[in-house]
Parts: structure tokens; sequence; C-alpha cells
């Protein structure tokens, strides 16, 4: 009874021991997160305090964090390209030009995709009524086409709308991914632009840099004349889909989109480049 006894408090013990290590790990990760949290909103204060210094005017609030985001490969999909030409058109005809594949139906009309995502689709007058109005036949078409996107706007008057659509990759945008829908009269004219080509695998690479590191990216780009900002209006983290190889071979890297009072800009998080953006 007595070797029972002294095994249930050894147990007793032991799981008390397992509780304390456990809170202890616990208490350096919410430390560490902390510090690390406090560290960026230092960073971002200072860049700020550095544009403000340049003439530059930027609220802190007004930036988003990153989280964890990666850079991701991608590759071109032949079948996700068939796939996207048939929800428009219906059943095609595919002719192979090299880099450029042409999918054509000859009462709808023809779709050609290159090599990167980027891609043209010419409809025929009359084969896509704009019944249900511009914006629900665009969500209506982003779906039929499973291509993801984050921001969708319309402008322009009835009979001649422009809905434009920011294509993304799990629900983070893709800021230099824009498709573009055009009406002319009764329907759906053309649809242009560039989406998020097949995943391949993820990249065991840096994490995206602070978004004060984003911040002083701009002003370097300023100082050099490369562009002109008086005012930052708003920071956000999302990726910056670009070409590595002449089969399509891509990469998604997160990036930071500055809005300014000049316009909008794409700061890469792992090169620091600086690239103005339509959005």
């Amino acid at each position: 009874m007595g070797k029972d006894m002294s095994l249930s408090k050894i147990k007793t013990i032991a799981i008390a021991a397992l509780l304390l290590i456990n809170a202890l790990f616990l208490a350096v990760i919410i430390i560490d997160t902390a510090a690390d949290a406090r560290s960026e909103r230092l960073s971002l204060e200072n860049a700020a305090a550095v544009l403000r210094n340049n003439g530059i005017t930027v609220n802190s609030e007004d930036v988003k964090s990153a989280g964890t985001l990666r850079a991701m490969r991608t590759e071109r999909g032949h079948e996700v390209e068939e796939a996207i030409a048939q929800a428009v058109l219906g059943s095609v005809e595919i002719r192979d030009m090299g880099v450029i594949i042409r999918y054509e139906n000859s009462m709808s009309g023809f779709a050609e995709f290159y090599s990167a995502g980027d891609f043209e689709i010419q409809l025929r007058e009359g084969a896509a009524l704009n019944t249900r109005g511009a914006l629900r036949t665009v969500q209506d078409l982003l779906s039929d086409m499973s291509i993801e996107t984050s921001v969708i706007s319309q402008t322009g008057l009835p009979g001649s709308e422009i809905v434009t659509a920011v294509a993304a990759f799990r629900g983070v945008s893709v800021f230099n991914c824009i498709i573009e829908f055009v009406f002319s009269g009764e329907g759906l004219a053309t649809i242009t632009g560039r989406y998020v080509t097949v995943i391949e695998v993820a990249e065991d690479s840096l994490a995206i840099s602070s978004p004060g590191t984003a911040l002083l990216g701009v002003l370097a780009a300023v100082r050099s004349g490369q562009i002109e900002i008086s005012r930052i209006e708003s920071v956000e983290f999302g990726y910056h889909y670009r070409t590595i190889g002449p089969s399509g071979e891509g990469e998604l890297a997160p990036a930071w989109l500055i809005s300014a009072d000049s316009g909008k800009y794409i700061v890469d998080g792992t090169t620091g480049e600086v690239e103005f953006v339509y959005v």
C-alpha cells in the first residue's frame, strides 16, 4: 500500500512538472510574440517619423499586419486555361501556337493564353448578354472560371461598364494580377488581364519584410526620383506575382501595397523593389 501511495505521489509530481513546463513554454511564446509586435510597431513608428521629416505624411494606424506570408512557386496549367476558356465560351477548339494557346468557339468568340497567367478573351456580339447587371454577371463568371478574387469594382455608365477584379490566393490579394471585364452595348465584349496560375510548391523562403522597411523603400524611390509622393493613405500586405521562367513558371512574392496621393505602389517584400500598379 505504501508503495502504491509513493507511486501515486510520483505520478502527481510528474504531471505537475509537465504542466509547469508547458506553462513556461506558453509564457515564453507570449513574451516573444509581444516583443515581436512591439519591435514591429517601433520600426513602423520610426519609419513614419523619417518619412514625415522628408515631407511625406503617413498614419501608422492605417498599416495592416503581414502575418506569416511566404513566397509561393507557380507553374502554368493548360487544363486550367482550357477550363477558364470553356467557362466563358463553351466548347472550344484548341490551337497550340507555342507560347500562346488559342481556344476558339466559332459562335461565341476566342481566348488566348500566354505563358504566365496573362490572357485575353474576345466575345462575339450577342454571345454574352448582360441580363443580370454587369457586376453580377462578372461575379457569376469568376465563379464559373474558378478564379479567386479579393476586390471587385465597377465604373462607367450602363451599356459601357468596366468591372475590375483583383485576383487572390487563399483570401490574400495578388496586387498586380488584375482582370478587366469590358461591357459594350448589351453584353460583355472582352476579358483581359492576369490570374494566379497553378500553385506548385510552397518555398521555405524568408518571411515578408516589416511595413517599416517597406515605407523606407518608398522613401528611397522618392529620393531617387522614381516616384512622387507627399501623403501615404494606407499600407496593406498581399502578394506580387512575377515571372521567373520561360514556360510560365512564376512566384507569388510577399509584398506591400502602398496607397498614396499619387497612385498605388507595390513594394516587393523580399527584394524591396517599388512598382506602380493600377488597382
